[in-house]
């Protein structure tokens, strides 16, 4: 007897209006397809939200398109003004050997640019590189410590300067730690270091709270049995953003996250319920979180009740409590915004959209998931 074949249609994952935006606009800088792959996304849902928003837009929007393509007009503009420039400075140089030709190139390369000069000039690029590494002929060893510190260099590049020598050895197997450490202190590169840390005080509301059920116990075992959120302040020109979020302490992946300008009720539920979406509304999950007003407000509490989740707080002013959500915020403003200047909200939006879904959750890779980041740890253990 045959068994019968399930057909039955896996649903699709609902997103926030809030979730979109942002997808949207890394859709514009990277591409649709790329973008779509960041986000574990279709191609089709991101174009079916960017149809549904041109169909919205506003004279004000085309007219920054047109800004947009004027300024790539006047750069093209810029790169043949700087092609006519080199004529009549290496005009002579035209009706000599390569060699010259090179050493003509070496010695504007401050002024012009490299592939400018060649293409003015009709030499290949590779062969003026070629040329270059042959008058700075260097040892085995300095050999390879330039191609070591440019490994670093590139791998510490593409890890936004958030990786010390001990990540950076597993990104780069072929070293050790110890190699890839002097490589950093050879070049200069240190990975973003923290600030001291400023316990916040919260404020007396008499609201109701909930028993520590979590109690500093921080592992789960499987998906959706622990999750703990919080909320943090971020800096910018125009004043504070706050940002929420709901964090799974099986991968330490952030399934849940809103940001606003005030510091609400609804920013908490709005977080609560991105994670609901994604994990396909589980039931008896343990939500932990601090004490603070949104967390005990009615409109969270009822979330909480409706989807049949456990609520659990921490102690008054016992941080320790919460770690890993204190842990994650304190990555995101090591790694993503100290030392930065963002001038306004929208600024600070879009960095923290991208350090969330595209770097943090995709491919950081995290201590407590063995070195693989949020995401690899789950598709290797639910596979």
């Amino acid at each position: 007897m045959t068994k019968s074949v399930s057909t039955t249609k896996k649903p699709r994952k609902q997103h926030t209006p809030e979730f979109r935006n942002e997808a949207m606009k890394l859709a514009e800088r990277i591409g649709v397809a790329a973008a779509a792959r960041e986000l574990s996304l279709y191609e089709s849902q991101i174009y079916t939200w960017r149809s549904k928003r041109q169909q919205q837009a506003t004279s004000s929007e085309r007219e920054s398109e047109l800004a947009a393509e004027n300024a790539r007009l006047k750069r093209q503009l810029a790169e043949r003004d700087e092609e006519l420039a080199i004529p009549p400075k290496g005009r002579d140089i035209l009706r000599q050997t390569p060699e010259m030709k090179y050493v003509f190139i070496e010695k504007h390369q401050a002024e012009f640019s490299i592939k400018a000069m060649c293409r003015v000039l009709q030499v290949a690029r590779s062969g003026w590189y070629a040329w270059r590494q042959r008058r700075h002929q260097i040892n085995r060893r300095q050999q390879f410590r330039l191609v070591c510190d440019d490994a670093v260099r590139q791998t510490f590049a593409r890890a936004k300067q958030r990786y010390g020598a001990p990540r950076l050895a597993d990104e780069l197997p072929e070293y050790n730690i110890k190699t890839i450490a002097a490589s950093l202190r050879r070049q200069g590169l240190r990975a973003k270091a923290s600030r001291r840390f400023s316990p916040v005080s919260y404020r007396e509301h008499g609201l109701p709270v909930s028993e520590n059920l979590l109690n500093q116990d921080f592992y789960a075992s499987g998906p959706n049995q622990k999750w703990v959120g919080d909320i943090t302040y971020l800096r910018t020109g125009e004043g504070w953003l706050y940002l929420a979020v709901v964090i799974d302490l099986w991968s330490r992946s952030v399934i849940g996250w809103s940001m606003s300008s005030r510091m609400t009720a609804q920013l908490a539920c709005d977080a609560l319920q991105m994670a609901l979406w994604r994990r396909k509304r589980p039931e008896n999950v343990i939500v932990h979180t601090d004490r603070g007003g949104q967390y005990c407000s009615t409109n969270y509490q009822s979330l909480l009740k409706r989807h049949n989740l456990q609520g659990s707080m921490s102690a008054k002013g016992c941080c320790y409590d919460n770690a890993c959500a204190e842990s994650f915020f304190h990555s995101l403003k090591v790694e993503c915004i100290h030392g930065e200047n963002f001038a306004s909200r929208e600024i600070m939006r879009t960095a923290v959209f991208n350090y969330i879904e595209c770097d943090y959750n995709r491919w950081r890779r995290h201590s407590a998931c063995g070195g693989l980041s949020p995401e690899q740890f789950e598709n290797q253990n639910l596979a």
